[in-house]
């Protein structure tokens, strides 16, 4: 087959190694590669190059929300450690002023009580000492009786009120 090509007058290869071919198809190269730079140069590296700067600027802008954001909970988180500061602050206080309220009843109570306890603690040795002084008045009766019923029953002769006195 490739015979009747040849006798045809074409040469049977390739158009791009036939150098009659290459002025023509060189001609073409610089067309197209001429279009493509143009194509890039103006349409696509713009469209490429503005995308780009545009999630530069977008991964900038959320780099900067995000610190914001840090710095805003940073400042909320010390703000909350200062509130927690004053309510412990409070806390103790009032557990101080309770504890110390709490004190004071109790001293004032235990002074009540002591000083009812002496007044009774006073009325009982009141009653005391005067059933001692009441029992010591029987016990002069007492032993005078007795010594008298000794004489009596060692001597057998009763005795007088002044020997027993």
């Amino acid at each position: 087959m490739a015979e009747p090509a040849a006798a045809a007058g074409g040469s049977g290869g390739l158009p791009q190694f036939d150098l009659a071919q290459w002025p023509g198809q060189m001609v073409w190269m610089l067309i197209i590669f001429g279009i493509m730079v143009f194509l890039f140069a103006k349409v696509f590296v713009p469209k490429v190059g503005g995308t780009i700067d545009a999630r530069e600027d977008r991964i900038s802008g959320d780099i900067g929300e995000a610190r914001r954001l840090r710095d805003q909970a940073e400042a909320d988180a010390k703000a909350a450690e200062a509130e927690m500061d004053v309510a412990r602050a409070n806390a103790h206080r009032t557990a101080a002023e309770a504890k110390a309220r709490s004190n004071a009843d109790s001293a004032k109570r235990g002074a009540a009580l002591e000083a009812e306890l002496n007044a009774k603690l006073a009325k009982a040795e009141t009653r005391i000492r005067a059933s001692r002084d009441e029992a010591m008045s029987h016990v002069r009766g007492i032993a005078g009786e007795t010594a008298g019923a000794i004489v009596d029953k060692l001597t057998g002769v009763p005795a007088t009120a002044e020997e027993i006195a």
